[in-house]
C-alpha cells in the first residue's frame, strides 16, 4: 500500500508542472523548424503567434504551360489577419537560396495577408522587404520546407504589418 501511493503522489508530482502549454509567448509557440511534411505553419505578425499545426491547409506547387507555380496560404485569426499566403508567379523553387519576395509578377515569388474588413490581399512589393529560403523541396514525397520574412502595409491605415519568424513543412499538390 505504501507504494502504491509513494507511486501515486510521485504520478501526480510529475504531471504537474508550472507551464501551462496555452500560455506560450512569441516564438516559443511557432511549430518546430522541420523538413519531413509535418504539416506545420507558423510566424509571427507584429510579436504575436500565428499558428496552424493541423495540415488542411492549401500547399501546391504546380507545373503548368512550361512554368513552375507555388503557393500557400493559411486561414488563422489573430487580431485583425485571417489569412497569411506566400507564393510564386511562374518561378521555380530553388533549395538553400534567399529568394527576395517582390510583386506578383511572372518570375517572382511573393507574400500577403488578408485583413478581416480590407475585402483583399495586402502584398509585398519591390518596396517592401521580404524573404523567403527553401530548405526542402521533395519531388517524390511532395514535400516542401522554408523560413520566411516579410513586410507589408495596409494602403488605407498605413499600418505596418512585420512577418517574423516565418516557417513551413507541408505536403503540396502537384
Amino acid at each position: 500500500m505504501k507504494n502504491l501511493l509513494l507511486l501515486l503522489l510521485t504520478a501526480f508530482t510529475l504531471s504537474c508542472s508550472n507551464k501551462d502549454d496555452n500560455s506560450c509567448q512569441g516564438i516559443d509557440c511557432l511549430p518546430a523548424a522541420t523538413q519531413t511534411g509535418a504539416g506545420t505553419f507558423g510566424c509571427l505578425v507584429n510579436g504575436v503567434p500565428f499558428v496552424d499545426n493541423s495540415g488542411f491547409f492549401n500547399c501546391f506547387y504546380q507545373f503548368v504551360d512550361g512554368e513552375y507555380y507555388f503557393g500557400i496560404q493559411v486561414e488563422k485569426s489573430i487580431t485583425d489577419i485571417v489569412l497569411i499566403g506566400l507564393g510564386s508567379n511562374a518561378s521555380n523553387i530553388q533549395l538553400n537560396n534567399t529568394i527576395q519576395l517582390n510583386n506578383d509578377e511572372p518570375q517572382n515569388f511573393y507574400a500577403g495577408i488578408n485583413l478581416i474588413n480590407l475585402g483583399g490581399t495586402i502584398k509585398t512589393t519591390n518596396e517592401t522587404d521580404g524573404t523567403i529560403y527553401f530548405t526542402k523541396i521533395d519531388l517524390q514525397n511532395n514535400i516542401v520546407s522554408a523560413t520566411f520574412e516579410f513586410t507589408v502595409i495596409d494602403p488605407n491605415t498605413g499600418i505596418t504589418y512585420n512577418i517574423t519568424k516565418g516557417r513551413f513543412d507541408a505536403h503540396f499538390t502537384n
